[in-house]
């Protein structure tokens, strides 16, 4: 099945957010030439070059009047999204809902949610600019932790690398694992973060404490997750009472120790799963769970997916010797 790629471009589009997702697609011809690969076609709205925001000039195919809306549209993020041209908008409005699948890459969701394209689904952009895309369009139900996002043929995504993500996911979508797999390896990134992966690691997604017996406390948790970390048992090693512990932890950092320390053997876990071959209870002490099941349920509640189905997505296979 051939699967045209319209790609718009504009003054101060992020260049990677082209370029990044381009490689992706391109790749379908170069690792698998039994697959049809995907046309490829960029346009501006004047068809002249544009100058992305780290001043690297592109020279379209053609001006967007002269497009064809057939079946992916990629709408990539940038400064220019800030202050978009209303042309731009005017023209995903009319042209956007013709296509069979919606892509936007970073802040190209402002400009998706600008036309209307986002009201009534999930979407996400990128972290920084989660809270202005819910104040652009309160219709859209913004989510912004995952790298991306996908409702029915709506896909966002959130910064540079995670427009890569997504473009591997539809490519497996498409045409199969083994050639995102191919392309993945092409490229020299790894195929192996869902969509539902946080934009943040918690040590990222948490502030760093002010105070040094708090910073220490973090680094401990992320360097001991298997350890009693219970509150009472961490203000214990803070020194501090119970309820004044809980009390700063979440006032410097943001989030509460059981939030904190929930993220942390999660990741733990999952970076257990993808790179060793350690048995389902192994992991599950390792990473602070104790058992199996009580690993299994923090999955269902968070990726919603078990461990087992996790590693079997997501485990890097081991290197030839």
């Amino acid at each position: 099945m051939v699967r045209p790629l319209l790609v718009v471009l504009f003054d101060g589009v992020q260049s990677l957010d082209v370029s990044g997702p381009l490689e992706v697609f391109a790749g379908v011809g170069h690792a698998t030439p039994d697959h049809v690969p995907y046309p490829l076609t960029t346009a501006s709205l004047d068809g002249r070059p544009v100058r992305t925001q780290s001043g690297l000039r592109l020279a379209p195919d053609l001006p967007l009047a002269a497009a064809e809306v057939e079946h992916t549209l990629l709408v990539p993020g940038g400064e220019g999204t800030r202050h978009p041209d209303p042309a731009l908008v005017e023209w995903l409005r009319t042209h956007g809902p013709r296509a069979e699948r919606l892509m936007a890459v970073c802040t190209g969701s402002l400009l998706l949610a600008a036309a209307g394209l986002l009201d009534g689904r999930r979407a996400t952009t990128h972290w920084a600019f989660c809270d202005r895309l819910s104040r652009l369009r309160p219709a859209v139900r913004v989510d912004p932790d995952p790298i991306f996002v996908r409702d029915g043929p709506v896909a966002t995504s959130a910064g540079v690398t995670a427009g890569i993500d997504l473009a591997l996911a539809l490519v497996e979508e498409d045409h199969g694992r083994e050639t995102a797999l191919a392309i993945a390896r092409q490229l020299v990134v790894f195929l192996r973060r869902p969509g539902n992966q946080a934009q943040f690691s918690a040590q990222l997604a948490a502030q760093t404490a002010r105070r040094e017996p708090l910073r220490e406390l973090q680094q401990f948790i992320t360097e001991h997750p298997a350890a009693d970390l219970s509150v009472e048992a961490l203000a214990a090693r803070a020194r501090l009472s119970p309820r004044h512990f809980a009390r700063a932890f979440r006032a410097e950092t943001g989030t509460t120790p059981g939030r904190y320390v929930d993220r942390v053997r999660l990741e733990h876990a999952r970076r257990l799963l993808e790179d060793t071959t350690d048995g389902v209870q192994e992991v599950a002490r390792a990473a602070g769970y104790g058992t199996a099941e009580a690993m299994r349920r923090a999955f269902a509640k968070a990726l919603d997916t078990a461990p087992a189905e996790y590693r079997r997505r997501f485990h890097a296979p081991l290197p030839a010797h």
